[in-house]
């Protein structure tokens, strides 16, 4: 069965589907519907259950048997398989309690609604692109290799990967924990400290521009103190970043296969990539707080600029340029 269907938002937060149809309908299992609505093959069984029990739809119209070939063991062998039509999924849609479940709700209902008002719905991409209609997952390869290609910090480019989600909310429980832990989850992997005791342990006015191996500009400023990756050496960052090329290899590799990726997913995928490479993964808050760890920063750069300035006030460039010449 080549059909498929993902409800989706977009990222100025539109809930959308993209569809495709197989004999102008979509053939599901109960697990995919599982998946599509993000609950319980179980859930699935009930609803479809009430749902011809009630009369709601004719068990068999919108259900058929395909025969599907699985692996079992050392052997590929034939089974039967019931596959639920667009009806189904509809009916099942109103039903489910879930976040993906309740944007379709709100879609379909946006769309009712046009239709009772108006009289008639109308695609708008389709009718722009009646030859190309819109494809989620080549936008969505575009949209990678866009992030790909971008000056974000580290952490930013996975952020930004997770908000590809399908079921995507930002203001979510486990979004907000993902991204309070994303950083130091990387920081951790790479030197086993958090980004917090990087800082605090680091940074020292003793040392050449306080300790940092890399800052914006030409001279050390007080922003570049408080940020961790400012610390690391060459071979922490070159780990870092193979790391989070893999993750967006893998991602792209998951669009070109049409496989829609869910926020649970990105999270169990970004430690699968951490144990794959063999890092430890961070499983407490630290020792230090962040808070802390710029206070002590800070602290130490007051220290280190003033004597900059001392410095940088007993000779000028041109006091420097008459010393080489001397030289």
């Amino acid at each position: 069965m080549n059909s498929q269907i993902i409800i989706y938002q977009t990222e100025d937060g539109i809930t959308k589907l993209d569809v495709r149809l197989e004999d102008e309908t979509v053939w599901l299992t109960q697990k995919m519907m599982s998946e599509l609505f993000q609950t319980t093959p179980q859930n699935i069984t009930i609803h479809l259950k009430n749902i011809y029990d009630e009369g709601e739809l004719n068990e068999i119209a919108t259900c058929k048997d395909f025969l599907q070939v699985r692996k079992e063991g050392n052997r590929f062998v034939e089974r039967k398989q019931k596959y639920y039509n667009l009806d189904v999924i509809i009916s099942v849609g109103y039903r489910i309690k879930s976040h993906i479940a309740t944007k379709f709700r709100q879609w379909a209902s946006q769309l009712l609604k046009e239709y009772i008002i108006k009289g008639f719905v109308l695609d708008d991409e389709r009718l722009k692109n009646p030859d190309q209609p819109y494809d989620y997952f080549e936008e969505l390869i575009l949209r990678i290799q866009d992030i790909r290609t971008s000056e974000k910090r580290f952490y930013q480019k996975i952020t930004d990967i997770y908000s590809t989600s399908v079921d995507y909310d930002p203001t979510s429980e486990i979004s907000i924990t993902f991204f309070k832990t994303v950083q130091n989850k990387m920081h951790w992997a790479i030197t086993g400290k958090t980004a917090a005791e990087i800082i605090a342990e680091r940074a020292n006015n003793n040392l050449p521009n306080m300790g940092l191996t890399n800052w914006r500009g030409t001279k050390v400023r007080k922003q570049d103190v408080g940020i961790a990756k400012n610390y690391l050496n060459e071979e922490e960052l070159s780990a870092l970043n193979n790391l989070v090329e893999q993750y967006l290899v893998f991602a792209t590799g998951q669009a070109m296969r049409r496989i829609p990726m869910y926020m649970k997913d990105w999270i169990e995928k970004l430690d699968g990539f951490l144990n794959l490479n063999d890092r430890d993964i961070l499983s407490h808050a630290g020792k230090i707080s962040h808070e802390l760890a710029i206070e002590k920063a800070e602290s130490e750069y007051e220290i280190f600029n003033k004597r900059r300035i001392i410095e940088s006030d007993k000779f000028n460039d041109f006091d420097r340029f008459l010393i080489k010449r001397k030289d």
